[in-house]
């Protein structure tokens, strides 16, 4: 060994031992770091656990940051229900205007307690009271109801929003938004009783169950693989009759077993210094675990999940009503993300083909759909996410009645930041500028979506779960529950590995004894490693493969629970064998009545006969629909210049500019050049007509600079009008003055 080295020049023997000499130093200060840094991560856990226990022993504990009042309770319900109807009550120096319309944020029940909403201050709920806006919260309790079904709970917040109406006869009305499963929740609820809603938002929302694509988006497969529903109904029969929210739990963090088994806890073990409030907040809500009962659960997962029923109008409400997405007469929103693997935008959208033909079929029943498509956050990132919240939650407050008042049709909501030369101002509101840009179905196709063999296979899946739980149910459920008595249940549910992953390290655990006396004893001692201690580095890597060695599992999971599932339900002999070789569609688009397409029919006569009716309020708004249409989008600007002069000229509430607004789209939609000409029978008076083309300016400019297209149809205006050369020097005059104040602004040229 010594030749060795006396052979290497002196350069390389003189670096060796510098290494070695910085090995030998730096790895005691690494050594003591991850230990102090072991019993901080320890100390962590016993608080994490002790505060799960305490919000889990409370049957109304709620992470709500807000101060509320409660307005009803289930309870006192026909059918009682264990959902509750709160007022938010603002925070001090927070002006709300009653006259404004108000907001309803109603929270997810998928394992957890209530109040993600309002999770932070950058929230849903932030948003709303700092735009001045009345905002409600509908949560619930940690245990269901005795009896307590789905519908029950559908069929009573009908309820709450009447009471939210009857608080607010002036306002609008409530603009509702309900997060993961309170969406589809709350859309039926508004299918029942469309006239207690304003515009409806639902942030990840499954709707579509069967609906995905290929590679992606593994829990679909899952009832399938499981042979269908009837595990849930032997899970509830196990848990006497309560069905325990920690496995739905389990089901979200199996699908990313490198962040739920590592991930997670290292990042905040390796930062335990700067992440470990932020950790023990969400742990907060994640670990506040709740029950639902066992017949609840099975309804969403034989007619939902597995049944996927909902968007084939085979579901209805106690008294025989339809559930129907169609009824819903308010704008619906979807809020989605690329980056969701819980709740795909295939199955948040896919809703849309599955009840429309085309667009043309959307407008004609006067719907109005807008969505608005994130590229990367993930399924609680939509509820929780500051940014999120700072972005398209701050756009669907500050935007709900102009989307409200959009004409029918299919939107994608595009929101952009600010340019930095354009400073806020007028229309400018906020950092950001939105776009509602028409879309078709294909653009909805154009995410993926199941082929016919892909959704044979799904209809296999569900027709075999009919008959395994229907064996269940005849052979096997008489005998478990006569074997299951209350204090097991309540043994299974202390026992379950979820939730002991938080007792076992509460201090009801005696092993935990002498934790927090040690944590202190570190923290006052504390001594982290230099960020350049290679140790550090080779923590990291370490840390690094493990992730690797797990996305690599996942990876391999997934593809062959795919492969399974098509394997087998994609089989013809699987098919034949449960009745599905008859060659008929298994999923077709829901029929129209003659009396439906007679109601179109006259409601298209309706509208020809308002061709040569109106005056000045319907040429605006006809004229200003006629040039947004060139490109075929709305600047939220534009639209906000528009509002202004309805307000300004128009004098209308909101519910007849939005009943404006459908008119002349209609009339423009029916025959574009007849309803042109016809302004000029509109505003025969040359004043008027010069007023209109110089309020149509200022609402088209206030956007980005006109297009070409755009400016063809205001010179086709122009010469409809006919203005007279004294009046058009007026509008000239007035064009070049706006153009010099909106070049004044941001810097650039105005057409």
């Amino acid at each position: 060994m010594a030749t060795d080295l006396a052979s290497k020049p002196a350069a390389t023997v003189n670096s060796l031992a510098t290494s070695s000499a910085a090995c030998t130093g730096t790895l005691p200060e690494y050594l003591i770091d991850a230990f102090q840094r072991s019993v901080l991560f320890l100390e962590l856990l016993r608080e994490r656990g002790n505060k799960q226990v305490e919000i889990t022993s409370q049957p109304q504990a709620t992470v709500l940051r807000f101060d509320h009042e409660p307005l009803i309770s289930g309870r006192s319900l026909p059918k009682p229900i264990n959902y509750s109807l709160s007022r938010i009550i603002p925070p001090a120096g927070t002006l709300i205007d009653p006259h404004k319309r108000p907001v309803v944020v109603v929270d997810p029940r998928a394992g957890q307690g209530p109040g993600i909403g309002g999770f932070k201050a950058q929230s849903e709920i932030g948003d709303a009271l700092a735009a001045g806006h009345p905002v409600y919260f509908i949560g619930f309790a940690a245990t269901p109801e005795p009896g307590q079904q789905f519908l029950d709970v559908v069929e009573g917040q009908v309820k709450f929003f009447e009471r939210i109406v009857e608080l607010h006869p002036d306002a609008p009305r409530p603009f509702a938004i309900g997060n993961c499963q309170a969406g589809y929740q709350t859309l039926m609820v508004a299918m029942l009783r469309p006239d207690l809603f304003g515009p409806c938002l639902v942030a990840g929302s499954p709707i579509s169950y069967w609906q995905g694509v290929h590679g992606k988006n593994p829990m679909r497969y899952s009832g399938g693989l499981l042979g269908g529903s009837w595990l849930t109904a032997l899970t509830s029969d196990l848990g006497d009759g309560k069905f325990d929210g920690t496995w739905l739990i389990l089901n979200f963090d199996n699908l990313n077993p490198a962040n739920w088994l590592w991930g997670k806890q290292y990042d905040v073990y390796a930062n335990i210094d700067s992440d470990a409030k932020r950790f023990l907040e969400f742990e907060k809500w994640w670990g506040d675990f709740i029950q639902l009962n066992g017949d609840e659960l099975q309804f969403l997962v034989d007619n939902l999940f597995v049944g996927d029923r909902l968007t084939r109008n085979q579901l209805q409400s106690s008294d025989g009503k339809t559930f129907d997405l169609r009824n819903i007469t308010s704008p619906i929103i979807v809020f989605t993300s690329l980056g969701d693997n819980i709740s795909p935008p295939q199955q948040t959208l896919g809703w849309i083909l599955d009840l429309y033909r085309d667009v043309d079929e959307i407008r004609a029943t006067g719907r109005t759909i807008v969505y608005c498509l994130n590229q990367k956050v993930g399924h609680l990132a939509i509820f929780v996410s500051a940014k999120v919240g700072a972005k398209e939650d701050e756009e669907f407050i500050q935007l709900m009645d102009l989307i409200d008042c959009l004409p029918p049709g299919l939107y994608e909501m595009v929101i952009e930041p600010r340019p930095a030369d354009l400073p806020q101002g007028g229309f400018v509101t906020g950092d950001w500028i939105t776009r509602f840009e028409v879309r078709s179905l294909d653009d909805l196709r154009a995410l993926g979506r199941n082929s016919e063999e892909d959704d044979r296979a799904f209809a296999a899946a569900a027709r075999l779960s009919e008959l395994n739980h229907s064996i269940y149910r005849t052979l096997t459920q008489p005998l478990v529950r006569a074997l299951v008595n209350h204090p097991m249940a309540e043994l299974a549910r202390t026992m379950n590995p979820l939730r002991l992953s938080y007792t076992l390290f509460a201090d009801s655990n005696p092993w935990m004894k002498g934790v927090q006396q040690l944590a202190t004893a570190v923290s006052a001692e504390r001594k982290p490693a230099a960020p350049d201690n290679p140790f550090l580095a080779l923590q990291k890597q370490v840390s690094d493969q493990i992730i690797s060695n797990l996305d690599a599992y996942r990876a391999a999971r997934d593809q062959f629970a795919e492969q399974m599932f098509f394997g087998f339900y994609g089989s013809p002999l699987v098919q034949g064998l449960l009745g599905l070789n008859d060659g008929t569609k298994v999923r077709e688009l829901p029929g129209v009545s003659p009396e439906t397409l007679a109601a179109r029919q006259a409601q298209a006569a309706a509208y020809a006969a308002k061709l040569n009716t109106g005056g000045f309020d319907e040429a605006l708004t006809r004229a200003v629909l006629y040039v947004i249409a060139a490109e075929r989008s709305l600047d939220e600007r534009c639209a906000h210049a528009l509002n202004a002069a309805r307000q300004q000229f128009m004098h209308l509430s909101l519910e007849a500019f939005k009943s404006l607004v459908r008119d002349q789209f209609f009339v423009l939609h029916s025959e574009r050049e007849r309803a042109v000409e016809a302004l000029a029978t509109l505003v025969p008076e040359a004043d008027e007509r010069t007023e209109l083309l110089k309020q149509l300016d200022a609402i088209i400019q206030a956007g980005d600079p006109a297009t070409p297209a755009e400016h063809e149809r205001l010179a086709r205006l122009t010469q409809v009008l006919a203005v007279p050369s004294e009046k058009l020097a007026s509008l000239a005059t007035f064009r070049r003055v706006h153009a010099a104040k909106v070049a004044g602004q941001d810097g650039k040229p105005s057409h």
